[in-house]
């Protein structure tokens, strides 16, 4: 994520109730049929995520209400069970009222609780192993996150549509979904909407069809994604869908309203094959099914989102295109922070760190600034923030600084240890070695002494597990 503007405010109520929850029963609680964690271990966001499931699958249907801003909607959920379950839960967020629930086609009891559980206690328990569908029919006006620390997420309002920007917890806010980054899932999204908006999501147009007054747009995700970067947009845009010369398709969309300029729309196409052409030089095979990028006004927000083969770059008003160094940083992304996720959020910087490098390098490399004189400035600069742990920010700290210029300064310092030689040939192999997966901070650390046979202790101590500027 990059962020052009601070995120403010605060975080609105919640819950709504529905059905009840039952007690395990005999028979279950012989056969040790148990609940499933109603968290994923994260101790930046207890409540995210859930245990006991392994989410495979999410096929969204939404109607979007252009009158009233409200969407119908069915969300089918398909699972593997990890233990055997005598319930679990989903999360779910805000005012949006459920009209049905289904666990394999038979209706289930659910209750939404806390911060936002939705439990569900199915018919009957769930072996282990057993893969299972959930069904939820469900509708309203999704709400919008303004959170005091982390900013505005979820499904945002714009002048003529929505788009939902789900980092780190928004994507509970219109659907239904395991909210964890290390539960990836392929998706497949039917999105109906007045005749004359367009809709957008993550993946690859599958088809559309026009209605009477209405137009359904199908997309399929194909390849694994964190729910924190699942995307839809819907509003009027000029579409380009194209292929770079590599032959990567390059779906990008601008919002009229965002930029004035009559070109804008062949002008950012363009700039996005570019870029990505330049970065599958430097970081590998790209690894998603295609590429592309949402310019977008939506005056709430004010950051670009490395949302999963398609960024989102929101505009409070109307300007220009977004600049080469910002396409570097939501493209570079996709190779760290969208095909290798981070295990828990505490582990960001692998993310921003290595996006906010791939800006360094693109100056670097077309006739700006080298890398050095980035880190040069930084490391000399009296706004540098030197407190925190790079590798463990804190909850309201992930999007700071310290896990965007500290961790590309660290990468930098990386770089130096070990020769351009053998770093060039490291930040391939690494997102080549998790794709589709995620990591942790451990995890890179051991990766870089075993890939590069040098002992990096004192650097990532240093660096990355200390607070406080190091010594040069």
């Amino acid at each position: 994520m990059a962020r052009l503007t601070p995120r403010a405010l605060s975080i609105a109520a919640i819950v709504a109730a529905a059905g009840l929850l039952t007690p395990l029963s005999a028979a279950q609680a012989k056969t040790g049929f148990t609940p499933g964690a109603p968290g994923a271990g994260d101790p930046y966001f207890p409540d995210m995520g859930n245990g006991g499931y392994d989410a495979r699958h999410y096929s969204l249907s939404l109607s979007y209400d252009a009158g009233t801003k409200a969407i119908d909607a069915q969300a089918t959920i398909s699972a593997t069970a990890t233990q055997n379950l005598s319930r679990f839960d989903l999360d779910f967020l805000g005012p949006l009222k459920i009209s049905k629930l289904k666990v394999d086609g038979q209706p289930a009891k659910f209750e939404r609780t806390g911060a936002q559980e939705l439990v569900i206690t199915p018919p009957h328990g769930l072996h282990k192993g057993r893969s299972f569908t959930v069904d939820v029919a469900y509708s309203g006006v999704p709400q919008m996150i303004d959170d005091k620390a982390l900013g505005i997420s979820g499904w945002i309002q714009t002048h003529d549509g929505a788009v939902a920007l789900s980092q780190p917890f928004g994507s509970a806010t219109w659907y239904p979904v395991n909210d964890s980054t290390d539960d990836k899932a392929t998706y497949d999204f039917t999105i109906t909407v007045p005749k004359g908006l367009q809709a957008l999501a993550n993946g690859e147009p599958a088809g559309t069809r026009t209605h009477g007054s209405t137009t359904t747009y199908r997309w399929v995700d194909r390849q694994p994604t964190a729910s924190e970067l699942v995307m839809v947009a819907i509003g009027h845009f000029d579409v380009k869908d194209t292929r770079t010369p590599s032959g990567l398709r390059n779906i990008t969309a601008v919002d009229p309203t965002s930029v004035k300029s009559a070109t804008a729309a062949d002008d950012f196409n363009r700039a996005t094959s570019d870029v990505i052409e330049w970065e599958q030089k430097l970081y590998g095979r790209y690894p998603f099914g295609s590429v592309g990028g949402i310019n977008v006004l939506a005056p709430n927000v004010g950051y670009s989102l490395e949302t999963q083969g398609r960024p989102v770059y929101a505009r409070r008003s109307a300007g220009a295109l977004p600049s080469a160094d910002l396409l570097a940083h939501e493209l570079g992304h996709q190779w760290f922070g969208d095909a290798v996720t981070p295990a828990q959020w505490k582990h960001i910087w692998l993310n921003e760190g290595f996006a906010t490098y791939s800006e360094w390098l693109y100056s670097e490399q077309h006739g700006g600034q080298t890398a050095q004189q980035y880190f040069d400035q930084a490391y000399n600069s009296p706004d540098t923030d030197w407190t925190g742990k790079v590798a463990d920010p804190g909850r309201d700290h992930i999007f700071d600084d310290l896990t965007y210029t500290r961790a590309a300064m660290t990468i930098h310092q990386l770089r130096k240890a070990v020769g351009d030689k053998v770093f060039f040939q490291l930040i391939k192999a690494w997102p080549a070695e998790h794709r589709y997966g995620n990591a942790t901070t451990a995890q890179f650390v051991a990766f870089t002494e075993h890939f590069t046979h040098k002992n990096l202790d004192k650097l990532f101590k240093a660096w990355v597990y200390s607070e406080g500027k190091p010594a040069l």
